[in-house]
């Protein structure tokens, strides 16, 4: 449950300017402030059920976004690339090749 948290926050960040202000509001309520779907309810009055839908909705959508975009999965590959090379630097058993060929794989993932 934490991962799939963290992926929608993640997604979240990416991509919430592409939401409405209703779901941006939904999402932020639910995942960034820790409200309960009942919470939401009452704030907006409206029923748990149409809480529900909606974040399950926009849910769906951030991971279309993602299927599409790939900005997340870019973003963890450009960390993972970052800290390889910051592997290579603290062991100072690197070359200048392998510095080079880390950095062109970075560039290539915009």
């Amino acid at each position: 449950m934490l991962e799939k948290t963290t992926r929608i926050n993640y997604l979240y960040d990416f991509y919430q300017s592409l939401l409405t202000e209703k779901q941006q509001s939904y999402m932020s309520l639910y995942y960034l402030d820790d409200y309960s779907l009942g919470e939401i309810a009452d704030e907006y009055e409206v029923s748990r059920q149409a809480v529900y839908d909606n974040i399950k909705r926009t849910e769906a959508m951030l991971e279309e976004y993602e299927a599409k975009l790939l900005l997340f999965q870019k973003f963890q590959e450009r960390n993972q690339w970052i800290a390889n090379m910051k592997g290579l630097i603290e062991k100072e058993s690197f070359s200048k090749e392998k510095l080079l060929d880390a950095i062109t794989t970075l560039e290539k993932l915009d």
